[in-house]
């Protein structure tokens, strides 16, 4: 099934949405570093407080947010939670089909990171941008491990955006010409 019709096909037929992972598979493996004008940490809670023009780097993975949390596991898994306004991340996926990785962009006013179950959640004014495709709403959840992710007008309270619906823009994709 090519990404168009899954995307298409389940925008009009579910409330979720369905359609490749967002992140490269190597940057798994990849170390994360935290740039900010601030950070404290609690060593016996294994947390860490950054803030101020904060950006965590995992691999192609950028995240810039006024304020990230950072928790580690004992297994040393981490799990962030950024807050901005809006947090602003960008992330290149797998290559497909001999083609290259594309770039996704996303944005929230809270980004929520959990490396342990690879997924991403996006709350509050959501918007992801993957090639020239976008998706819109209140609330964005991504399994990178399923291939899946889903998309809500509001998670729990009232949508902010006046419609209070989910958004999305799929662009028609061209194919190579036969010669």
């Amino acid at each position: 099934m090519t990404e168009r019709f899954r995307w298409l096909t389940l925008a009009l037929l579910l409330p979720t949405l369905c359609a490749p992972a967002l992140a490269e598979k190597a940057d798994r493996d990849k170390p994360t570093n935290i740039e900010s004008n601030k950070m404290s940490s609690d060593d016996a809670r294994r947390m860490s407080i950054f803030e101020g023009n904060v950006v965590l780097t995992n691999g192609t993975m950028v995240v810039r947010a006024d304020r990230i949390v950072v928790r580690q596991d004992a297994d040393g898994f981490q799990f962030a939670t950024a807050y901005g306004n809006p947090v602003r991340f960008r992330q290149k996926g797998d290559p497909k089909g001999g083609k290259e990785g594309v770039w996704t962009d996303g944005e929230a006013l809270r980004v929520e990171i959990d490396n342990r179950n690879e997924r991403v959640e996006l709350f509050d004014k959501a918007r992801v941008t993957r090639d020239q495709d976008v998706v819109i709403g209140e609330y964005i959840f991504v399994d990178q491990r399923t291939d899946f992710f889903s998309v809500s007008a509001a998670k729990g309270a009232a949508p902010t955006s006046p419609e209070g619906r989910v958004k999305a823009v799929i662009q028609p994709k061209t194919k190579p010409e036969a010669k």
